[in-house]
């Protein structure tokens, strides 16, 4: 499943696809406004570099077009079985195509694609937590060298969230305990965060380096799925958070965000959130 630390979200192979389209469900919003600020070329090859279960490679082959294609990549055998069935039944079973492949190491020659894409996988930090390499660098160089000249490279990052609303001060001491920060761990460089990736793109040497933020809100009446979502995002974010707050802001915690409590925060009316996704692109060189 999708796991968190030092503020940052990222994606443990293991991962419930369920779970995992769960979560697409609450954040699709930004990934499509994301993608539409791209401006794909139509007719453009594309890789999708950690694709998951393949609903994001989906949406890109929409931005493509009919005579675009697009391939997901991805290292998790149960991922692709989920991804190549939702391939096969959707419109676009003729623009997308599925393959097994380690990120590190990508299995294509250089100047393949047109472009390549990565979501919520390239987060620098220890192996063990599920991160694909402490250095981003290696990673970057290895998505342009797939990448023709003139093509981009782009990584999108989950970067913030508000979904305690009239509750700021909990959910800013719950959003410092660990948990809720990795894997930007203790002792880490600063220039790991995802929200230092302008360098990571400029140190490989990629062109016209560029960010921008996107916003995906929710509002009552929720849908099943947006409850879901966001019950199970409570739970990524502060689930363990027990040992490194005080004991009432963790009774505070369990009283908004337990489903079973009669003072669930998704029960409000007037309940709103948000949260964001921060992408990263730049040219390969001519």
């Amino acid at each position: 499943m999708e796991s968190e630390k030092n503020g940052i979200a990222f994606e443990v192979p293991e991962a419930d696809p369920y779970e995992h389209r769960l979560y697409l469900s609450l954040r699709e919003p930004a990934i499509r406004s994301a993608i539409q600020a791209l401006q794909l070329p139509l007719g453009s090859h594309g890789l999708d570099a950690g694709c998951g279960i393949g609903l994001i490679t989906i949406w890109l082959a929409e931005a493509v077009g009919s005579l675009g294609h697009v391939t997901g990549l991805d290292s998790s055998s149960e991922y692709l079985l989920h991804a190549k069935e939702i391939g096969m039944n959707s419109d676009l079973s003729e623009q997308v195509s599925f393959r097994e492949g380690d990120v590190n190491k990508l299995p294509f020659d250089d100047d393949t694609f047109d472009w390549v894409w990565s979501a919520d996988t390239i987060w620098p930090g220890p192996k063990e937590m599920g991160c694909p390499s402490e250095d981003p660098l290696p990673l970057i160089k290895e998505l342009s060298r797939v990448v023709k000249p003139g093509g981009r490279v782009a990584i999108l990052f989950w970067s913030s969230q508000q979904l305690l609303p009239g509750y700021p001060i909990l959910e800013a001491r719950l959003n410092t305990t660990s948990p809720a920060t990795a894997p930007l761990t203790e002792g880490m460089s600063p220039e790991l965060h995802c929200l230092r990736a302008l360098g990571w793109l400029r140190a490989a040497c990629l062109e016209e380096p560029t960010a921008h933020t996107f916003v995906a809100d929710v509002h009552a009446p929720l849908s099943d799925d947006i409850r879901s979502a966001l019950t199970a995002a409570f739970q990524m974010f502060w689930g363990e958070a027990q040992l490194e707050v005080t004991q009432e802001d963790w009774a505070q915690f369990q009283r908004l965000c337990q489903p079973e409590s009669p003072d669930f925060i998704l029960n409000l009316p007037d309940y709103y959130a948000f949260l964001t996704y921060s992408l990263f692109h730049g040219k390969v060189a001519k």
